[in-house]
């Protein structure tokens, strides 16, 4: 399930899923349901993205001189280019129609989609399965989220609290057999 030739490519896989639970909890802050419980979860998710990105970014920088699938110059740094313009890309179009049209609920879960959708190219760039995975259940809980009652919580909630725990999972998983293959 793992590839570790590039090591240092799942320390960096970790560190930013990481930031990213971080930033995904943070968005399902925007209006949980009722009951205090639910905010102190994303803000337990929250508190261990960081802690997975700063591990995961000490990491990266200890073993920087090692081998990565994005070396300068490479086809793979070429694609994770061109595919995380096309993200962007995707996600700003979207977002501008969907504010322009009223609809800015469907906001928070087209960019989940949007972004489990791009991890399936990045798993061939970078030849790790694990990102694959990634794509799969990213991309569900988006879909997913799109039938979760929004009169209970707002759809940013619910891309929250159900990724945060993916991308948690994932990034730890890449960042522990990352380090592990480093020897570190």
């Amino acid at each position: 399930m793992l590839n570790l030739e590039y090591a240092r490519d799942l320390v960096m896989t970790g560190a930013l899923f990481g930031v990213v639970t971080f930033v995904w909890a943070g968005w399902g802050q925007e209006r949980p349901p009722k009951g205090v419980i639910w905010r102190v979860l994303l803000v337990l998710l929250q508190v261990g993205g960081l802690v997975l990105a700063g591990f995961g970014i000490a990491g990266a920088i200890r073993h920087w001189d090692t081998p990565t699938t994005l070396a300068s110059g490479s086809p793979a740094l070429t694609g994770y280019i061109v595919v995380f313009w096309l993200e962007v890309a995707a996600i700003i179009a979207l977002t501008i129609f969907y504010v322009r049209t009223d609809r800015t609920f469907l906001v928070a879960p087209t960019v989940l989609i949007i972004v489990g959708v791009h991890f399936v190219p990045l798993a061939f760039v970078f030849g790790q399965p694990l990102i694959m995975v990634a794509a799969i259940l990213i991309t569900a809980v988006g879909i997913v989220v799109l039938f979760l009652p929004r009169e209970v919580a707002a759809p940013s909630f619910w891309c929250g609290i159900l990724s945060g725990p993916v991308f948690l999972g994932i990034g730890t998983w890449a960042l522990v057999a990352g380090l592990g293959a480093l020897g570190s």
